[in-house]
Formats: C-alpha cells, sequence, structure tokens
C-alpha cells in the first residue's frame, strides 16, 4: 500500500495515526490473545514435570482457565467499553495482562499458575472486544472490512507459528521463559496503544450501565433464534477445536512419537485455518454465508465420521491424521466467521452488547465441552474422535433447529 493510498484511508477517529500504523497497532494488541494461549502447548510437559503433577491430562488447565478468563472477560468488557470508553479498558485490560505475567514467571505453584493464566485471559477479552470495537468507531462498509481482514492475518497466522516459537523459547531457556517473551510483548504493546491510540468513542455515542439497558440487551439477544442458534452451534465446533489444542501435545508426541516436531505438525495442520479465511472473503459475497458455513459444517461432520472409523478400525495413520485435522481446520475457519455474521445480523442496535454475550456463550461452551474431552485423553485417539463426531451432530442438529430443516438457503440480505 503506498503512501498515497495510505493517507486516503485515514480516519479522523484514529489520529494522529496513519492507517498502516492503526492496522498494525489492532492487528497487535489482537494477537496477545493467540500468542498468550498457543505459545504454551510445548512447555506442558515441563510445566508437570515442574509441578511434579501426577495427573498427566491436569496440564491442559493452563490453557482452559486462560480460555476461562477471556469467555467471562468477554461478557464485562464489551458494556464497559460502551459506558467508558475504549482506551481506559483496553489500556486496563492490557495492565492486568502484564501484572499477570509476572504472576505467572514466579508463580511458586501449579494453582498460582492458574490463576495468572486466568488473569492473563481477563487481560485478553478487552484486547479482542476492544480492537474490534475501535475498528467500527472508526470505519465503515469496505474499509472496516479491509482494516479487519488485514488484522485478522496476523490473528489467524499467529495460531500457525506460536508453538514453534514456543518451543524456540525452551531452547534457549526454561518454559517460564515463555512468559517473559509474552510479558515483554504485553509491556510494548500497552506503552504503543497508551502514546499513540486516541479515544475513539464520542461522548455523546456512550452507553449507559443501568442493569435494566443492560438486561434488555441480553434478553433481546439471548431470545433471537438466529442469534442463540448460530451462538449454540459455534460453541459445539469451537469444542472440537478445543479439544484437539488441548490434546495436541500428548496425541502428536505420544501417539505419534513426533517429539519436538510437535509444533511443525500443529502449524501444518492450522494452516488449514488462514486457507479458509482466505478463501472465504473472496468467496463470500457471491455465495453467501449459509450456502458456505453449512457446506462447512457437512464436511465437518465428514471428517469427524472418517477419523471415528479410522480409529475404531485402528487404520488411522499419521497421514491420514495429518490430512482430516488439516480438512478439519479448513472447514472450521469457513464456519465460525460466517456463524459469527449470522449470529449478529438480527442485532444491528445493540451491536456491542450483542458481541460480548455471543463470545462468551462460544468461547465457555467451547471450554467445558473441550475440557470435558481433553480430560478424557486414556493415551488413544478414541475420546477425541467420539467427542469431536457427536459435537458435530450435535451443532448440526442446533443448525437444522435454527433454519427450520431448511439448509443451504442462500443469503440474500446486503452482506
Amino acid at each position: 500500500m503506498s503512501d498515497i493510498n495510505a493517507d486516503a484511508w485515514v480516519s479522523s477517529g484514529h489520529r494522529p495515526m496513519g492507517f498502516p500504523e492503526f492496522v498494525v497497532v489492532i492487528a497487535s494488541i489482537m494477537a496477545l490473545n493467540p500468542l498468550a494461549m498457543d505459545m504454551m502447548l510445548p512447555a506442558l510437559p515441563n510445566i508437570r514435570s515442574a509441578f511434579a503433577i501426577a495427573d498427566a491430562n491436569r496440564p491442559q488447565m493452563v490453557l482452559s482457565i486462560f480460555l476461562v478468563g477471556f469467555g467471562v472477560g468477554q461478557f464485562i468488557m464489551g458494556p464497559l467499553s460502551d459506558r467508558f470508553g475504549r482506551r481506559p479498558v483496553l489500556l486496563g485490560g492490557m495492565t492486568v495482562y502484564t501484572i499477570a505475567g509476572l504472576l505467572a514467571i514466579m508463580a511458586p505453584s501449579f494453582e498460582t499458575l492458574l490463576l495468572a493464566r486466568a488473569l492473563q485471559g481477563l487481560g485478553t477479552a478487552a484486547t479482542r472486544v476492544i480492537a474490534t470495537s475501535i475498528v467500527r468507531d472508526c470505519y465503515a462498509g469496505r474499509r472496516m472490512a479491509s482494516v479487519m481482514s488485514l488484522a485478522m492475518m496476523v490473528f489467524i497466522a499467529v495460531p500457525v507459528i506460536a508453538p514453534s516459537f514456543g518451543q524456540a523459547v525452551m531452547l534457549l531457556t526454561h518454559w517460564r521463559g515463555i512468559f517473559v517473551v509474552l510479558m515483554v510483548y504485553g509491556v510494548i504493546a500497552l506503552a504503543w496503544s497508551a502514546l499513540r491510540m486516541p479515544e475513539t468513542l464520542p461522548d455523546e455515542l456512550r452507553k449507559s450501565l443501568a442493569i435494566p439497558e443492560v438486561l434488555s440487551a441480553f434478553r433481546q439477544t439471548v431470545t433471537n433464534r438466529q442469534t442463540l442458534g448460530y451462538a449454540l452451534a459455534a460453541g459445539g465446533v469451537q469444542g472440537s477445536l478445543f479439544a484437539f489444542v488441548f490434546s495436541s501435545q500428548q496425541i502428536f508426541t505420544e501417539i505419534f512419537k513426533l517429539g519436538h516436531y510437535f509444533p511443525a505438525a500443529f502449524a501444518a495442520a492450522a494452516v488449514g485455518v488462514a486457507i479458509a479465511g482466505f478463501l472465504n472473503s473472496r468467496i463470500v459475497g457471491r455465495i453467501g454465508m449459509r450456502v458456505i458455513s453449512h457446506a462447512a459444517l457437512t464436511g465437518f461432520a465428514v471428517v469427524a465420521a472418517v477419523l471415528l472409523v479410522a480409529v475404531k478400525t485402528q487404520t488411522l495413520s499419521l497421514a491420514l491424521f495429518m490430512a482430516l485435522a488439516a480438512l478439519m481446520m479448513f472447514a472450521f475457519g469457513l464456519m465460525m466467521a460466517n456463524f459469527t455474521a449470522l449470529a449478529m445480523e438480527p442485532q444491528g442496535r445493540i451491536a456491542g452488547t450483542a458481541s460480548s454475550l455471543y463470545g462468551t456463550i462460544t468461547t465457555l461452551l467451547g471450554i467445558g465441552i473441550g475440557t470435558t474431552i481433553g480430560q478424557d485423553y486414556d493415551g488413544t485417539l478414541l475420546p477425541f474422535a467420539t467427542g469431536f463426531f457427536l459435537c458435530t451432530l450435535a451443532a448440526l442438529a442446533v443448525v437444522l433447529v435454527t433454519e427450520k430443516g431448511r439448509m443451504f438457503r442462500p443469503h440474500h440480505h446486503p452482506i
């Protein structure tokens, strides 16, 4: 993008930053969440050894408790930012994230580490919710879509490289070094945002935190058939993904004996999400959200069925598992963006609150499912394959009910 083109895109809402700097800052603060999640994957065996944890599945809580903080945080960050403005909530959340990083570095026990991780998740809820709100404050229509797509390229790429980055850090130091890196990154992002990011929500557009108004918005969100249906379906699909992430280190190192090559295998599978995101941005305008997401959900179910059959018949090779994992990620990438857009479609007047509640429902439901499946890991792929298949059938049933039995209906409204 040339400087001339960039200047033409600048919104007065985020001056003094130009367009390129604005996109980089938004992408940087959005990246806090996936970095803090996926850099930890290679460290789980070391954390287990450091705290002498007997249960092999218990270190997964380092991931799940982080997501609990993230899910609960989304519930409160949207309404708070609508009332007090974007800047104080964003900087407050990033400060909590940084302090939590320091607590994790010094954690004397596994329980203290889990507390730090919950606080990290809470802090990244602010960065995720507020980043989206800031973009919405400054841009609309195609410009907003362009900013978000550029930022999401970073957001999607991070999970692909983060485990390898975490592995690299552990080659130079021990597992606490990952928290040092995360804290330093958080301090840099906080300082940059504090110095350069202005308040983007004018006083006259701020909303009340009066209980009746908030409850009314929540009620409007959960009583809408389309919003609730796609939130539940997204939660079920996300549960499958979380189960894969929580169990991935054990699956790749214990079942397939990949050792230090685990991050590379994880990255190869995760590339499917990035490809799906790019493809979706190119075709959704022509084909529509329902057709794409329903086809992806159907494909997700086929992948789940093939995996379960292969596990049951003991014919699952590493090559087949990698292919199925990549297809699972690809289908997930096509579903989530469209499920979110479909859920938000009827909620234009309360988009901020509805978005927060949607994020909370999908994240917490996904964590509950993913943790249940992950904790059932028994040295084989049977618990994951069974849980994946059941989650997918449930999501398919919810979408069928939501759409009153009519799948693949083209989307005729403007996108």
